[in-house]
């Protein structure tokens, strides 16, 4: 392994402590304190917790080491290589914090640590995936599931959500429940967003009699890539052209003026695209 690997590999592995680090950061400071309920390993150690005073973090260490065993079983050296330093980490951060910080209290309030909750685990998670690892404890038992039984990840994951929200409605609050279900829809929310962020583009699609004169004015002065696509008007049936541009966010205003400076009565419409890869994006251009 050269020396670029390797620097990648451990920059790879210390963005994953941060994130689980965050993730700590957000239990201790914000859903403990408020005594939340939220579903994953974290919501088996409150209701373990409650049920039997083991300190959350020990059991998540415990539940953690279980479910790596299992998954190395089931699923291969290769996932249980991605599992392991959240394994170990996010529990070993969580009873730091609670050393350090000890009764730390930023806010009773309960929809502010619903809030900041659910911000702090979506951020964290988010960054821990998009590093390529796994966050480990309850993402291995659908996994292991779908290798059995082929049930769809999502729906195993859903599936023990709601039976740990369950579990801690037996000695929570019902309100408590109900501000469970925003946490897990905020940090749901914050995770789709982490894992979108810096690969959204914008796709802009151009019908006009001026189509040659876009196209040049896009691939000359927005130095962007065009693809011309033949098509048929519906109303008059007269061939045409679309000019096809995938652009980043922040161009678009100057390319719709770019574009009716040439053709003020051009059709134009904008999609926005979840993630794009290839040359002049994932990929170095070549000019020719």
């Amino acid at each position: 392994m050269d020396n670029k690997n390797i620097a990648k590999m451990v920059l790879s592995v210390l963005v994953v402590v941060l994130g689980n680090v965050i993730y700590a950061l957000a239990v201790k400071l914000f859903l403990i304190p408020a005594g939340l309920v939220t579903g994953g390993t974290t919501g088996i150690g409150l209701a373990v917790n409650y049920a039997a005073g083991v300190p959350v973090a020990t059991f998540v260490l415990i539940f953690n080491v279980v479910m790596l065993a299992a998954g190395f079983a089931v699923l291969g050296k290769q996932f249980a290589l991605t599992t392991i330093v959240s394994t170990f980490t996010y529990p070993i951060a969580l009873n730091m914090l609670d050393l350090l910080l000890g009764d730390v209290v930023l806010s009773q309030d309960l929809f502010i640590c619903t809030i900041f909750s659910g911000l702090g685990i979506g951020l964290s998670l988010g960054i821990v995936i998009r590093a390529g690892a796994s966050t480990g404890g309850m993402d291995i038992p659908p996994l292991v599931l779908n290798h059995f039984f082929k049930i769809p990840v999502s729906a195993g994951l859903y599936f023990f959500d709601f039976i740990i929200l369950l579990l801690q409605a037996l000695f929570q609050p019902l309100e408590k429940v109900f501000y469970g279900i925003v946490l897990v829809i905020i940090y749901t929310v914050t995770l789709d967003k982490m894992l979108l962020m810096g690969t959204t583009k914008t796709e802009v699609r151009v019908v006009s009699s001026h189509a040659s004169e876009i196209c040049d004015a896009i691939l000359k002065r927005m130095d962007r890539g065009v693809t011309l696509l033949s098509a048929k008007g519906g109303y008059l049936k007269e061939d045409t052209t679309v000019v096809l541009s995938v652009i980043s966010n922040r161009e678009l205003p100057r390319v719709e003026r770019l574009i009716h400076e040439i053709d003020p009565e051009s059709f134009i419409v904008v999609n926005r695209v979840s993630e794009v890869s290839g040359k002049g994006f994932t990929m170095s251009k070549e000019y020719r």
